[in-house]
């Protein structure tokens, strides 16, 4: 009982770990959470989750796989991606002119659902990590759960290890996502109650998070092509 609950919650810290750094997603849903509201911010957030179910699907039927095995795919995701990002981007320098304050959800209609959906899809991090943890989560075997945590997993090696092929390391690693996706809007949200400025301030780095990977999702998809 004991074995299983430490698992869980290696799952838990594990979801966290990866769903937390700074990256596109999260610049949407930071987005969505100061104009439109802990509603909106949600819903984004539901969209890189509902994504990964589905790539968590895929993997176990085998499916994900298939990208592994045609490298064109991969440059031509990066390409679709970036352009996806700049589009993004965009709608989030929009947003960064018109939100004066917070508007308590009620500034236009939120599109985080569908622009974090698309993306994870679209983002070949995303499905190299299926390719490669997401199947090693299935099988029987140990992770270095720490190691993953982006710019400090060297230093986090070897501190928490857990054996794979258990439900409850799922469960968990689900469990963490949601709880990112959950806290993170409500703290945004939150805090541009407080201050009006907030809203403006953290669309404009929405948009250049989203501006900045685009670029470089782009670069690296013609490269890939050459």
């Amino acid at each position: 009982m004991f074995g299983t609950i430490v698992t869980l919650l290696a799952g838990v810290v594990f979801g966290l770990a990866l769903a937390a750094p700074p990256g596109p997603m999260n610049a949407i849903i930071a987005e969505e959470s100061v104009v439109r509201g802990w509603g909106a911010g949600f819903r984004a957030g539901l969209g890189a989750m509902s994504a990964d179910v589905l790539f968590f699907g895929l993997t176990l039927a085998g499916v994900v796989a298939v990208v592994d095995r045609y490298p064109t795919i991969t440059p031509m995701l990066y390409l679709v991606g970036g352009l996806l990002m700049l589009y993004f981007a965009r709608g989030a320098v929009a947003d960064a002119r018109s939100a004066d304050a917070f508007t308590a959800g009620n500034h236009g209609t939120s599109t985080g659902f569908r622009k974090t959906f698309v993306l994870s899809l679209t983002n070949p991090y995303q499905i190299g990590f299926w390719l490669t943890v997401g199947v090693g989560l299935l099988e029987s075997g140990r992770l270095d759960v720490l190691s993953y945590v982006p710019l400090a997993g060297d230093a986090l090696e070897e501190v928490l290890v857990v054996q794979t092929g258990s439900p409850s390391l799922l469960l968990g690693f689900f469990a963490g996502i949601a709880v990112w996706i959950v806290v993170y809007p409500a703290a945004l949200a939150a805090a541009g109650r407080r201050v009006d400025a907030v809203a403006p301030i953290i669309a404009a780095g929405s948009a250049l998070v989203l501006a900045g990977f685009g670029a470089v999702f782009l670069a690296m998809g013609a490269t890939g092509l050459v």
